[in-house]
This record gives structure tokens, C-alpha cells and sequence, in this order.
């Protein structure tokens, strides 16, 4: 697929379907996980390779990036809107891609399409799982931003025997994160919708029909979702997913960059991170200024603007940050064992955040761990 310079390409798909790349884990996890050698020649989480990060060269070529036109992505949609990214870069052209589910971004990183993507944790995790040289985790964007929100009647843990209740797709973080917690609480799920409590997988748009429609019972979605089926639907929040992390902080979305083009452009990802920090400062400088940034963004991408209120509503569940989070990472990936939707994969090596913490030690702000 050509992508033009500048371009904003919206709901790419592979030739390959997202469950099928869920099946393939099964086959190929266990064989890529034992090189946990990162790219810029880390092997430790936090990254302190000796290769160059970009400090004193100017960038150059193309950076090509994804990310969602959602307000979980929301520093990544300020990046893009206020020109922030494109300002860092320099000569260095920008070629921009927007996804609708992580299994895309995802495909489209192993097809050689993209360079770097904002994305969830758990895409992150199988596409790494797939290749344990794909990818890096360069850089924290977003915690929280997700809840179980179900009908009137569902007022309680018990209440949900014999439901139906919805996630965005099978083996996306939500979904993950769902049946993680039904099985915590004693329930048993199939990946084919069977068990004491039915899980069905299905496009957040489709979920808030078959939401009011009393197709389903309820759905553990992220945001903007989640609000809108408490506003629009009627619905109420049964669990705050940050509600089950330490301190309400859990990885929504991080950004993750080839791992070959971070060795041959560390200029290019030092800027792409640098416009990140940026972002996330207005994000959390002025909140109504921020929101509307990413409502024109979503706009732009989706011809659909959010209402106000929902928006707001959302951000109130999100916090903004270069932090990725990387001890909620693994518990993500320990949820996916368990529910059987992930074999066993070792993420040492999986994050590389050298070029974050120069950036943060030159702004006076505290470093981040990886694993």
C-alpha cells in the first residue's frame, strides 16, 4: 500500500485478519522469546546501550507513524493537530496512518508500513511475541481510560451470572483485561462466547447499538466509549479498571517503534519523543484547550465530532504521561496467559527507553523503569 507524504490513511487492514495473528501466537511465541537483546544494544529495560540516540544529529527521511483517532490517543492527536511532531522533524518528512484496532497496527508494522504507532499494551505484547526483534517500547502516552459499564439491574459482581457482555475484539486489551477479572471473580469464558458469563467481541460502535437495543448487558470499553454508554445509553459503571491497579495506574497506550528503525534513525525517534513530551504538556496544562485540539483531530480523521461532554467526561478517567507503565505490561501479558489468548513470552527486551529518560533528565524531570 502507498502511502503520499503527509498523508492521513485511515483504516488500514492487512491481508491478514487479526484473529488469525492471535492463533499464530500459539505457534510462534515460545520460539521468539529468548533474544531479549534491544536494538540499541540494551539488554535492561530502562536502556543504557552505548549506540548513538540521536542527542547531536539532525533528523532526516521520512518517519512514518500511526496512531487512532481516539481520545485515548489524545497526545499523539495533539502532536498531529498543533503540527508538533512534524516542528521536531525538521527536513524529516512525516507520513501519517490512522488504525481502528491495535491487530492492524500491528500488521502493518510487520509488513513494513509503518515505522513507529501509539498503540495498546496488549498488541504490543503479541506483535512482539510474534518477533522479539520487531518492535520497542520507546515511550509511555496514556494511563486508564477504561470500565465494565453495564444495565440497569447488573448491580453487583453476582448480578453478572448468565450475561452477555461485549469487548472492542478478541485478545485486544479490554477483552484481555475482561475475561482476566471474570475468571479472578470465579467465572469461566471461552474464546467462543460460551461459560458463565458470554463474552462478545465486537466493534465499540456495534456495541453501543446492541447496548441500547438490550442485545448485550453490558461491555468493558475504553473511552470515549464507556462515557457514551453511560450518557447516551443509560448505562452505569460497574468497574473502573483503575480501580484494580496500585495507585489507579495501568498502560492505555504507549508508543512503540520498529526496533530496526530505532538503530538506523535514533534522530528521528528523539524528535518524534520530544514533540510526545510536548504534547502530553498540553494535555495537561489546559484540559478544555486540549480537548478541543483532539475533538477538531477526531473530526478531521472520522468526520465525527464527540459531544462536549462526553469528552470531558472521558478525560476526567485518563492521565497523560511519558511513563509507560511497564510493571501493568506484564501483568497484561500475565492476564493473556491465563485466559489462554497468549503463550508464556519473555518481554525483557521489549522496552527501550533510553532516548525518554535523556529527554526527561534534560527537562529536570524523574526517569522511568522498564522491566
Amino acid at each position: 500500500m502507498s502511502i503520499g507524504f503527509n498523508a492521513k490513511v485511515r483504516g488500514w487492514r492487512g491481508s491478514a485478519r487479526w484473529l488469525s495473528l492471535i492463533v499464530a501466537l500459539g505457534l510462534l511465541a515460545a520460539a521468539c522469546g529468548d533474544d531479549d537483546t534491544a536494538a540499541t544494544g540494551s539488554d535492561e529495560g530502562g536502556g543504557s546501550g552505548e549506540e548513538a540516540t540521536g542527542a547531536d544529529a539532525e533528523p532526516s527521511g521520512t518517519l512514518r507513524l500511526g496512531y487512532f483517532p481516539n481520545v485515548t490517543h489524545a497526545p499523539a492527536i495533539i502532536g498531529v493537530q498543533e503540527g508538533i511532531f512534524e516542528e521536531k522533524l525538521g527536513s524529516a518528512e512525516l507520513e501519517l496512518t490512522t488504525f481502528n484496532a491495535g491487530g492492524e497496527a500491528i500488521e502493518a508494522m510487520l509488513g513494513g508500513s509503518i515505522d513507529a504507532t501509539f498503540i495498546g499494551p496488549n498488541p504490543a505484547i503479541n506483535g512482539y511475541s510474534q518477533d522479539n526483534d520487531l518492535l520497542r517500547i520507546v515511550a509511555g502516552s496514556t494511563s486508564g481510560g477504561a470500565s465494565l459499564v453495564v444495565r440497569e439491574g447488573v448491580d453487583s459482581v453476582e448480578d453478572l451470572a448468565g450475561t452477555t457482555l461485549a469487548s472492542p475484539a478478541l485478545g485486544n486489551t479490554q477483552d484481555v483485561a475482561l475475561r482476566a477479572w471474570l475468571a479472578d471473580e470465579g467465572y469461566e469464558t471461552t474464546q467462543s462466547g460460551g461459560g458463565d458469563v458470554e463474552i462478545t467481541p465486537q466493534e465499540n460502535p456495534d456495541t453501543l447499538t446492541a447496548f441500547l437495543d438490550g442485545a448485550i448487558d453490558g461491555a468493558w470499553l475504553p473511552e470515549p466509549w464507556a462515557t457514551r454508554l453511560v450518557d447516551e445509553a443509560g448505562g452505569h459503571v460497574l468497574l473502573n479498571e483503575a480501580d484494580i491497579w496500585p495507585d489507579g495506574q495501568f498502560v492505555t497506550t504507549h508508543l512503540i517503534v520498529s526496533a530496526d528503525y530505532l538503530a538506523e534513525n535514533p534522530a528521528n525517534v528523539r524528535a518524534l519523543i520530544d514533540g510526545l513530551l510536548d504534547a502530553i504538556d498540553i494535555a495537561n496544562d489546559d484540559a478544555g484547550q486540549a480537548q478541543a485540539i483532539v475533538n477538531d483531530g477526531i473530526e478531521a480523521d472520522t468526520t465525527n465530532r464527540l459531544e462536549d461532554e462526553t469528552i470531558a467526561g472521558a478525560w476526567e478517567n485518563l492521565t497523560f504521561t511519558p511513563d509507560p507503565i511497564a510493571s501493568s505490561l506484564e501483568k497484561s501479558k500475565e492476564d493473556a496467559v491465563e485466559v489462554e489468548l497468549l503463550e508464556d513470552v519473555d518481554l525483557d527486551g521489549i522496552y527501550d527507553l533510553t532516548i525518554l529518560n535523556e529527554l526527561l533528565a534534560e527537562r529536570g524531570e524523574a526517569e522511568v523503569d522498564g522491566l
